[in-house]
């Protein structure tokens, strides 16, 4: 064979080579990104008097949970919004415990250890504000790495009690320090679709 045609030859193994390994890495992530996709849980909104408030639903999307609220009967205004340690709301809302955390951890958003890291950990369960209208009706879509829905890892909110969301009577200031959120006013717990 002559020396062109042996490169050639090379060239093209080479070429069908890379190809199959970019077709291979593309069918796993999207594999990947397709079965996190399906990973979807809501939780049924009550008031403390067991009057339906909305819903909130959780989609996981790659490394990050989808988090939507539609809500009903609030007090205008902005309302604190967290995930809670424990899937439960009776007797009373306080049974959904303390903000969902994978470990010890700092409070708030402006706190500069707020992410996930190795030293202090998260508070994950804290999320965004949700503000209602005069007609009592909130909508809000936000996104969090603060929590999981994937089964077993460190940060999932599917663990042993599991967990619930609960939105309370006033806003958070998003500060270094848990503010006054005032009392709970809606409750939901977690449930996996």
């Amino acid at each position: 064979m002559s020396r062109s045609v042996t490169a050639g030859i090379v060239v093209a193994f080479i070429a069908t080579a890379i190809v199959a390994i970019l077709v291979l890495i593309f069918l796993l992530t999207n594999r990947a990104a397709s079965t996190h996709a399906d990973l979807t849980a809501t939780a049924a909104m009550v008031s403390q008097s067991g009057d339906a408030m909305g819903t909130v639903t959780f989609q996981q999307q790659g490394d990050v949970v989808v988090v939507a609220l539609d809500l009903i009967g609030f007090p205008t205004g902005g309302h604190a919004v967290a995930v809670h340690a424990v899937g439960s709301c009776s007797p009373d809302f306080a049974a959904a415990g303390d903000h969902f955390e994978a470990e010890p951890s700092r409070i708030g958003f402006v706190h500069p250890n707020w992410k996930r890291n190795g030293v202090h950990g998260d508070h994950g369960g804290d999320l965004p504000n949700v503000y209602a209208h005069a007609d009592g009706s909130a909508r809000a879509d936000f996104a969090t790495d603060g929590f999981t829905l994937l089964l077993g890892h460190d940060h999932s909110i599917f663990d042993a009690d599991g967990s619930s969301i609960v939105i309370h009577e006033l806003p958070q200031d998003y500060g270094v320090a848990e503010g006054d959120t005032g009392a709970r006013v809606a409750c939901g717990i977690i449930d996996r679709n």
